[in-house]
């Protein structure tokens, strides 16, 4: 992953978080705060405006900043969340990163989701990334390209997504509503699979 990569990645992410808000304030409005869909929307298109006024001369730079931008503008706990992450994830790389380096990378972003200590099977966004990050480095360890790394990764952030519809939320603002959780996808795993996604397009276009 070089500079261009790294900023095309953010950018759609950011058309996908604004193609798909609605369907994320869906999801937030059958057991959240009905917020997430327009949260991440404010706090990608604030990535975008702060990333079109600067020139980072490394990967983990660009990704840092989006971070930081992220905690700054995104609303609730998704703010510390993915900013964090991606925070996590800048802090790692090297002006370039080989695919290896993003898969060690991408596990510092999820081990810096421990704001609630949410573990795999409490119905939240851990339960999308946790299952991308196993295909992910499964496929980097293979000799994979970050391509072929990256689709198996979105594949299985989507599956881990639809996977948490017959969960019971044992974290965040759903589970309060206990068994009425039941039958909903989370919305947190909702929009981790968009970023995966969008990372595997904008791979695939290289």
């Amino acid at each position: 992953m070089d500079i261009d990569l790294a900023r095309a990645w953010v950018q759609a992410i950011a058309a996908a978080v604004g193609q798909h808000k609605d369907h994320l304030t869906q999801l937030d409005s059958a057991i959240g705060d009905a917020d997430h869909g327009v949260n991440m929307q404010r706090g990608f298109s604030a990535v975008t405006t702060a990333l079109d006024g600067i020139e980072p001369d490394t990967v983990g730079a660009l990704l840092v900043k989006t971070g930081t931008t992220l905690i700054s503008s995104v609303g609730g706990a998704s703010g510390p969340l993915y900013g964090g992450a991606f925070r996590a994830i800048g802090k790692m790389l090297d002006p370039t990163a080989t695919t290896q380096q993003l898969a060690a990378a991408l596990a510092a972003g999820l081990d810096s989701q421990n704001l609630g200590a949410a573990a795999p099977g409490d119905k939240t966004m851990i339960d999308a990334y946790t299952p991308a990050l196993a295909a992910f480095q499964q496929q980097a360890d293979a000799g994979s390209d970050l391509a072929a790394a990256a689709l198996a990764a979105a594949d299985a952030a989507e599956d881990g997504m639809c996977a948490t519809t017959p969960m019971q939320a044992r974290k965040g603002r759903a589970s309060y509503l206990g068994a009425r959780s039941i039958g909903h996808p989370d919305p947190g795993s909702a929009s981790t699979a968009l970023i995966f996604r969008a990372l595997a397009e904008t791979a695939a276009a290289r």
